[in-house]
């Protein structure tokens, strides 16, 4: 069945330490993603043109452009037309940062449109300014709704983290085609027990968290 090349070496560690490559990149893009995505959804519901149209092509070129296609466009383009030297890594990380920011920036918005417009009367009314108003009113309460979708990006990043071996980086994916290519001769159904080996750290990794946003989501709903 191929599972015997895992056991051979170190390769079931490598495996391993490809899953912690995605893992890292997935939870500093998310990190990044809220921060920034908080600060772009309270800026778009804001009734600024400039802002709204800036902010609206950023959404639609985001979504209709292909991380795969966005990744080679940050590593391989901008190297050579800017001169920069940016390494695999930290190509990943603005991609995903820049999918991830664009995802939580219209979930903030959603959220922040559907808080009553009374709440900012009222805070108005009790002397607080605008940004008084989203620290201390907006904000607290528009968190525990982005929580739980916050988690569940982190469960589509590390899925889609499967692209970054495009660029070089060894992931687990990759990992797992190294350990298939040096074991094709000795053990050719090496890439039945690795790639389902692949498939079941994937789950492992995701299960955990898709059921955690689930059961926050439900708790707080009520």
């Amino acid at each position: 069945m191929g599972f015997e090349v895992l056991l051979k070496g170190t390769n079931f560690i490598r495996l391993l330490s490809g899953l912690w490559v995605a893992l890292r990149i997935s939870l500093i893009s998310v990190a990044i993603s809220i921060f920034l995505g908080m600060i772009l959804g309270i800026l778009m519901t804001l009734k600024a043109p400039v802002i709204q149209a800036v902010s609206r092509i950023y959404l639609e070129f985001i979504r209709i452009m292909p991380q795969m296609v966005l990744l080679f466009l940050v590593y391989f383009g901008t190297t050579r037309v800017f001169n920069l030297n940016i390494s695999a890594e930290t190509s990943a990380l603005i991609v995903f940062s820049l999918w991830g920011t664009a995802e939580m920036s219209d979930l903030v918005r959603g959220s922040l449109k559907s808080i009553p417009k009374i709440q900012y009367e009222s805070s108005f009314s009790l002397g607080l300014n605008t940004y008084q108003t989203y620290v201390y009113v907006i904000v607290p309460q528009i968190v525990r709704r982005m929580i739980p979708l916050s988690i569940n990006l982190i469960t589509r990043m590390i899925k889609t983290t499967s692209l970054v071996m495009m660029i070089g980086i060894v992931e687990v994916l990759k990992v797992g085609q190294q350990i298939i290519e040096a074991n094709r001769k000795s053990s050719p159904n090496a890439a039945f027990g690795v790639y389902l080996t692949v498939f079941l750290l994937y789950f492992l990794a995701c299960w955990p968290i898709g059921r955690l946003a689930k059961y926050l989501e439900k708790k707080w709903a009520n």
